[in-house]
């Protein structure tokens, strides 16, 4: 009785996620060649795929929950996917050089996702730029609304302006990454104070920045180089988004799970540097950690100790080890200072050796990783190249041999054929010789030879 519950039970829930499933794919619109002309009129975010792609498959349950999540929250933005090789030529147009590659269209405007692949970060991206490219903050009620919702936005404060108009060139080019908003004098919070007019900050860690043309150079950059926060749990994907700052980061590479005291002292290290010395590095680093260290092996193609600090260059792939024993922040702090001054050796590059280098040890890892996800497989994709080549050498080489025997051997029958004649003609010059006669000689009468002797 039991056991045919949990049968009934089982297949309820399957019956159950199955609906789901087919009720999260309703809200995921298939599109065709119709698509190029009757998108203008809507904005869409669109997950263009390949059949074939396995990140694609991984994307896809991910891509039904957004679907149905916008439609749930009356979203204006439309969720669709395009198979990009069956419509090869519109996901060209579009800019798709992989899979899958989300983008977000706005009238003539195509948006790329860059974010990780969760459900929340792309739904967030889709609210963010669907949304008016500049938003007023028209109270401090709402100023304090978004100040306690995002980590880090940027805000002009003013009237019209050449600045302004910087700022909404910047807005419209990095609004795949943050939020921008517009607002008065009256409306900012009283602690912060503003030596000129108009202004633009970055509000983050707490606390605000604001732009200085003369030391921050181009506002583009600066808020490119802004808008992250100063201390950050590091991943693959942050790091290479770190790359286009400019900046150097700084990361204890530590195992979470260990909490002995090396490993949270360098963490806690390394937080403090990032609170306390924000002025005199934030525009040179960037500070975090990381949860162990198999990522940066393949940037360092190295084993790295945990728990150690590691500076990275993620713009030419260089990095910086220890040349002492970190101690305290003061410690941690005379090492930054030397990396920027030079004292400290960078190793690694992007030269034509160490690019050399960087491809023998993906190839290496690569082949690594196949035999420990399946050997069977990693069997078959490297055993038959080499069994194919060992087959064609073996031949190549019994064909030589063989060739030469054959060879041998025409000599030696050719030899044989020819000594018959001189072998006769030996013979023929020794049948006169009795002796030598293979015919026995004709026996003379017995009288005869008794005559012969008298």
């Amino acid at each position: 009785m039991a056991a045919r519950r949990r049968g009934s039970a089982l297949r309820l829930c399957a019956t159950v996620f199955l609906l789901d499933m087919a009720f999260s794919k309703g809200y995921v619109e298939d599109l065709d060649e119709s698509f190029k002309e009757n998108r203008k009129d809507d904005i869409w975010l669109v997950d263009f795929y390949a059949p074939w792609c396995g990140h694609c498959k991984k994307l896809e349950p991910v891509w039904n929950e957004v679907g149905l999540e916008m439609k749930s929250i009356g979203s204006p933005v439309k969720v669709g996917k395009m198979d990009a090789t069956s419509y090869s030529s519109i996901a060209s147009e579009f800019g798709v050089r992989g899979y899958p590659t989300i983008k977000l269209l706005k009238g003539d405007l195509a948006y790329n996702y860059r974010g990780p692949r969760t459900k929340d970060d792309i739904i967030e991206f889709a609210h963010r730029v669907s949304g008016a490219l500049i938003r007023p903050l028209p109270s401090q009620q709402m100023f304090e609304h978004v100040q306690k919702r995002h980590r880090v936005f940027f805000v002009y404060i003013g009237g019209e302006s050449p600045l302004k108009e910087k700022y909404i060139d910047a807005a419209s080019e990095l609004i795949v990454y943050t939020y921008f908003f517009s607002a008065s004098e009256e409306v900012v919070p009283e602690y912060v104070t503003l030596k000129e007019m108009p202004a633009v900050l970055v509000f983050k860690d707490e606390t605000y920045f604001v732009y200085d043309e003369y030391e921050d150079g181009d506002l583009s950059s600066w808020i490119n180089r802004e808008r992250f926060q100063n201390y950050l749990t590091m991943d693959g994907f942050l790091l290479y988004e770190l790359g286009d700052t400019g900046k150097l980061v700084a990361i204890a590479v530590i195992d979470e799970k260990n909490t002995s005291v090396e490993h949270t002292r360098l963490k806690s290290i390394i937080q403090e540097v990032a609170r306390d010395y924000r002025d005199q590095f934030h525009r040179d680093f960037q500070f975090g950690h990381m949860d162990g260290n198999d990522y940066i092996n393949t940037l360092l193609m190295d084993e790295l100790k945990v728990p150690t600090v590691v500076v990275l260059n993620t713009s030419n792939q260089q990095y910086f080890l220890l040349d002492r024993q970190i101690k305290n922040a003061e410690d941690m702090v005379q090492f930054i200072n030397n990396v920027l001054d030079g004292t400290v050796d960078a190793q690694g590059g992007d030269s034509i050796l160490q690019r050399l280098k960087r491809i023998v040890f993906d190839a290496k890892s690569t082949i690594v990783s196949i035999f420990r996800s399946s050997p069977l497989m990693g069997c078959f994709l490297f055993g038959l190249p080499l069994g194919v080549i060992s087959i064609m050498c073996y031949g190549i080489y019994t064909a030589d041999t063989d060739g030469g025997y054959i060879e041998e051997r025409y000599e030696g029958s050719k030899s044989e054929t020819q000594s018959p004649e001189p072998v006769e003609e030996s013979k023929e010059k020794q049948e006169p010789r009795s002796g030598d006669s293979l015919v026995p000689a004709v026996q003379e009468p017995k009288d005869v030879l008794e005559k012969k002797k008298d």
